[in-house]
Parts: C-alpha cells; structure tokens; sequence
C-alpha cells in the first residue's frame, strides 16, 4: 500500500510540476487584462513578454520607414555643418532611449536598430564613439565601453563571423541622477538551500574583499547574536550595492573602510537592494513572506557545488517560478568542490532548469562576451544565465558584477495612478516615532500628504501625516510607484501598524476590505484530496494570514487540479483587488492562484449541483 501510495505521489508532483508554467503564464495574462490599481498600464506592455512568431517574421522584413535606419547613421558620423545640430537630434534619440530604461540605456554602436552592421572602419568608429560621448555629455550622462569587436584594446572580444572586419560596440549610457529618488533602483531576492553560500556571497559582493571559508564575509549582514552563532540566516535581511553613472562600484577609497548606505545612495546612479532570505526550511514562512512582500524584479538561487540543488532550492525556485520572477542562478563553492562533483551539479541543474515545470534555457556564463550578452536578453522570461563562482578564490566574481551593473531594470508601474503603498516592517524609531517600510505599488507621495493607513482587526482605517519619506536611509520629499521606501507617520502607535497593511490616499468614504474572496488556484502538491473547511497559511504581497476554503466549484481538488475556490480569512479582513497573485502553504507550498473576484454570496455558490456536497459548502461557509 506505501509503495502504491509513494508512485501515486511521484505521478502527481509530475502534473503538479507539468501545470505550474501554464498556470504562471495563465496569471500574467490576466493580470495584464485586469490591472491591480493601475499597476500595468494595459495588455500591450506585457505583449513584450509573450511569445509571437509572427512579430519576429515582421521584423526580419525590415518594414521600418527606412529614413530613420540611413539617419541615425548619418546621425553619428555627420562631421560638415550641420554637426551641432545632428549632435543635437542624437541628444534626442539618446533621451528616449534612457527615458525608456528608467535612465540608462544600452547603445549598439555599429548596428541599426534592427541588427544589420553599419560596416564601420576604425575611423569612423572612433568618429561616432566621439559624438555618442558628446551628446551624453548634454544630458549630464556618461559612456561606458562594455565590449567591443575589431577596434582593439581591453574591452575587444572576438567577433561573431571572422570574416565581418567592421568594428562595433556595445555602449552604457548612464544618466547622473539630480537627486536621490532619481536613482535607479532594482530589487533582487536571494534564495537557496541552508549553507549554499547566500551571505556570504553577498558579503563579498557587497562590502569587497574575499571570504577566508570560515564566514568572515557573512558576519556584517547578520542582524541577530543567534545568527552569528549559528551561522545561519533567519529574518530577512536587506544589503544594497551601488554603481555610479560610470559603471564603476561605490566602494571608500580609504582601505578597510566601509561605506553606510547614506553615502552609497548619494554618489550612486543605480542601486541593487539585495534581499536575504533565510534557506533552512524552518523559516520558510519568513522566506516566503519576504520574497512576496519585497516585490523582487529578479530572483538570485544560490546552489552550493558540493551539494547540488537539494531540499529548500527546489521549493524556493518553485515559489519563483510561479510568480514569474526572472531566475539567475549562482553555483558557489567551486573551489572545495570536486570535478565530478560539479559536473553532477550541472547536469542536474540543466535537468531541473529544462523540465515542464520550469521550461528554462540555461545559459552558462564563462566570459565577459557572454556576460554582456545575456544581461542585454534576460527581459525574455525564458533565459537563465548561470555562474560558477568561488569567494574565496574570487573566480567569476567579476562577471557577476558586470552582469548586476547591466541589468535592465523589470517591472511596470503606474506613477498616473493612485497612490496604494504596501507595509512589510514596522519600526520604532526613538525622537521620530512610527517608521512604517515597504514599496509603493502605484502613485507618486510627497511629505506632508495627508493618508489613511489600515485595515485593523475591524476593518477601520487611521487618518495620518506622512512625517518624513527615506530611501536608503537617504531623507527624500518624494516617492513614487516601484521604490521601496520608508515612512515616518504622524500620530500613530507602532502597537497600531502591522505587517501587511497599506497606505492610500485621505478619501471622504473609507476603502472597503474583504474577508471572504473568490480565486483561481493550482494545487502543486497535496497528498490526498481538499475539501471545504481545510485551512493553511495564505500569502498575498505583504499580507500573510490563515484562510479556510468555504466553497469549491467541484466536490473535492487534488494535485495538478486548477479550480475556482472561495476563501476566508480566519483572523481579520484584509484590503484586496482583483489581479493579486496568492500562494498558499501548510507546511510546504500547496498551490498558487489569482484573486478573480472580491466578497462571497452564500446565495450564489460555486458549485450548485453539488448535492450533499452543497450542504457542506453551507455549513462551511457558516462555520468559517
């Protein structure tokens, strides 16, 4: 009977695993068609992410109006009169460009927008590379040469067809941001199995210099005194990297030094905010909310070579995978790790990247060529760059920061919309009061603004002041949708704040919450069947609070099973809309979903032809 019941399980987690990219892709559609707050702004931007033959055969027709292919060449090499003036319409297309990529942008030099060589000699690239550095030059940005082919020097790579002698080149244009809340911020989370190295890759990464192998890096971004004993993370924790407009990475000039976060932000153009989150599988509640509540553009998965991906790896890249976070994986330790070894690494990364589940193109990364490269297509949902790091050694260590430096900043938001800013942490702060920290959703806030934070347990929201706004710990008079940041309010007691809540505007009517709402939901694993009345942990963004089923469109769901159910919160209700992805756990993660609809009818059950069963869903309804 075990055995039967052990193979019936396998069999599930297949069609569990086999579901969960069809259901991932099923979400991002329908949040496309129905925006959570303005979020996305329609159904085309995310078009960019959906996969259409039929545009690639467009494109390769070349039906561009050719005048704009032949000008901006001419744009760039124009040396006769009218020189000042193309400088300026190369100024143009510079700033559209940047204003696209949130401040920077990524230049081919010697390539039209479609890809075809502009078959430039060697003085004539060093013509154009003069006026690209000029016209950035107007707009108070800087170049930075990431590789080139046929021009020679440090950054010359082998050309991709040896018999194309044209010299070409891949360009950073950064824009100097005026202000603090101008820089560019990317947010990536940090998971993996326990003792895959996360710490203390990022104590390397961040704070410069090696690790001895005994956790010397790891030291400084622990927060707790059992952390440091242990050796092992359990809350989630918060570092930030930063790079000027020159690409180079912040570091103090002084030896030894360590620079705060307040003098990382003021001379940096962008800031990666790396989130670190705990491996061991007792905390996967603080993993989970963390990588739901930080709202990651990017998922960074740690896998020890020694150890391969094991225990809490494939959970983590499951919970990735099913909020559609672009993945990049690290393999560490590559320096105590045999060459068998690794190999068996590799080989059942490659496995477990490629199956039905997933659906990745792993992409191993060994030079500087393909760092470039890749960090200019990891856009596309399907790519998975993948390093073999060392910090002890430093081996590729380099790649992995030229890569963060290029990463193209992912994730739309609405700053046209109204403001909804979603709390993750509570503090006290002595002589300022009540700091609230989190990510604005959608909107623009300015200090001083009058806003409602809640629900409490009733439902009920506090009218307050927003006292002061800091990003970074950088005191900014302006916030607005995707920066995460931290409000110090007027008038409230931390005891009144929780995890979970959100901020909006001051209305005349109060915002309405919900106990009770309807989702679409895909059960990855679930030994036997569920039915009404079951509960576990459900999490949604920042909010993370027991629910119980109430209603069902069918008698009973096991694993694989996509289904129409209505939930409860068991505790208190809670501020919904349509579009929000949830995941739900009892223990390890059971399913994922989409909230469809907000509020439940008892009158109007999901499933009327259920019989006895609809007597259930009753007395379930009334019971929760």
């Amino acid at each position: 009977m075990n055995a039967r019941a052990q193979k019936q399980t396998v069999h599930e987690r297949r069609k569990g695993e086999t579901a969960l990219s069809e259901f991932a892709d099923y979400v991002e559609k329908q949040q496309a068609k129905h925006p959570v707050n303005g979020k996305l702004k329609a159904p085309a931007q995310s078009a960019q992410y959906e996969e259409h033959d039929e545009l690639d055969i467009l494109d390769s027709l070349n039906l561009a109006e050719t005048s704009t292919q032949i000008r901006l060449k001419d744009l760039l090499l124009d040396t006769g009169e009218d020189a000042d003036s193309t400088l300026r319409q190369l100024g143009d297309v510079l700033q559209r460009r940047m204003l696209e990529g949130n401040g920077e942008t990524l230049f081919d030099l010697g390539q039209q927008d479609h890809g075809e060589s502009m078959s430039f000699s060697k003085d004539q690239w060093d013509v154009a590379l003069d006026r690209i550095r000029r016209a950035a030059k107007t707009l108070e940005a800087d170049c930075q040469i990431l590789m080139t082919r046929n021009v020679g020097g440090s950054s010359d790579v082998d050309p991709i067809n040896e018999k194309d002698k044209s010299c070409s080149g891949k360009i950073m244009i950064r824009q100097e941001p005026e202000t603090p809340e101008d820089v560019i911020e990317t947010r990536i989370a940090v998971v993996g199995n326990v003792d895959a190295g996360k710490s203390t890759m990022l104590g390397v990464l961040v704070k410069g210099g090696l690790d001895d192998g005994r956790g010397k890096a790891r030291v400084n971004l622990f927060r707790h005194k059992h952390e440091m004993e242990s050796g092992r993370t359990s809350s989630v924790g918060m570092e930030i990297m930063g790079f000027d407009s020159r690409g180079e990475i912040v570091t103090s000039k002084v030896p030894g030094r360590k620079l705060s976060w307040e003098e990382i932000g003021k001379q940096s153009a962008k800031v990666i905010s790396f989130t670190d989150l705990a491996g061991h599988e007792r905390y996967l509640r603080t993993t989970v909310f963390g990588l739901l509540s930080s709202s990651p553009n990017y998922c960074l998965l740690m896998v020890a070579a020694n150890n391969g991906l094991i225990g809490m790896s494939k959970e983590h890249l499951g919970i990735v995978l099913a909020l559609n976070v672009p993945v990049m994986v690290v393999i560490t330790k590559i320096d105590i790790c045999p060459p068998q070894i690794l190999e068996q690494t590799i080989t059942q990364l490659t496995r477990i990247l490629k199956s039905p589940g997933a659906r990745k193109i792993p992409i191993f990364i060994k030079t500087r060529a393909d760092t470039i490269e890749t960090a200019t297509q990891f856009v596309s949902q399907r790519i998975c760059p993948v390093f073999q790091v060392s910090n002890v050694t430093g081996e590729s260590l380099d790649l992995v920061r030229t890569f963060l430096n290029i990463l193209p900043h992912h994730g739309h938001y609405d700053a046209e919309a109204p403001f909804e800013f979603h709390v993750n942490d509570t503090f006290s702060v002595p002589f300022v009061g009540t700091v609230v920290s989190g990510v604005v959703k959608s909107g623009v806030i300015h200090s001083g603004d009058q806003v409602m934070i809640g629900p409490d347990s009733l439902g009920q929201f506090t009218t307050t002041h927003i006292r002061s706004i800091e990003r970074k710990r950088i005191p900014v008079p302006v916030c607005q949708a995707g920066q995460s940041a931290s409000f110090a309010l007027k008038r409230i007691r931390r005891k009144e704040v929780r995890k979970g809540m959100v901020v909006l505007p001051k209305h005349d009517t109060p915002p309405k919450v919900y106990r009770e709402f309807i989702a679409e939901v895909l059960i990855l694993s679930h030994a036997t069947t569920i039915k009404t009345k079951y509960q576990a942990m459900l999490h949604m963004g920042p909010i993370s609070q027991t629910c119980a089923i109430i209603d069902i469109d069918r008698a009973f769901i096991r694993t694989g099973d996509r289904a129409t159910v209505a939930f409860q919160f068991v505790q208190r209700p809670e501020y919904l809309a349509v579009g929000e992805r949830i995941l739900f756990r009892e223990g390890r993660t059971k399913g994922l979903g989409i909230v469809k609809a907000v509020g439940y009818d008892k009158d109007k059950p999901l499933n009327p032809d259920g019989g006895t069963e609809g007597e259930v869903n009753e007395t379930g309804a009334a019971v929760g």
